[in-house]
Order: C-alpha cells, then structure tokens, then sequence
C-alpha cells in the first residue's frame, strides 16, 4: 500500500517505510520526508516524478538502496 501523499506516476512509496530520509538525500528533487507529527513516524515520499534521466538515474538508486524496500517502480 502507497502513502497518500505520494504523486501519481511511475515511483512510490510504501508503508513500509522507516523514515530513514535516504531517498531524500539520494534524489531530493523527487522525494521529501513527511515529519506532519500527528503521524506516529516520519516517512518518505514522491513529491515529484522524475523529469530527465538524471532524475530517473536517482530515483532507481534511492529504490535500490532503501533500507525497507518501500520505493517501487510501476513503470
């Protein structure tokens, strides 16, 4: 199950997430970390789907290296 907040499109992520902010530093033009605190914990999200190979290059290294393996590709 996907996190609401994430946009539609090829990357998102999952419930699974630790809120480690790893995909924020690996791709911070695509994900952001969720700190609302009536939340019971932080978690990652896609705010922006990539734009340009570069993007995408970041994205895939974010999925790769996640931690939860809550990043997923519908593409």
């Amino acid at each position: 199950m996907s996190y609401k907040n994430n946009v539609s499109g090829k990357y998102y992520v999952g419930e699974e997430c630790i809120g480690c902010t790893l995909c924020a530093e690996i791709a911070p033009d695509n994900f952001k970390i969720n700190t609302d605190e009536s939340l019971p914990m932080a978690h990652g999200y896609v705010f922006r789907q990539p734009g340009n190979s570069e993007d995408e290059t970041l994205c895939e290294e974010a999925m790769d290296n996640c931690p939860a393996s809550a990043i997923s590709n519908d593409g």
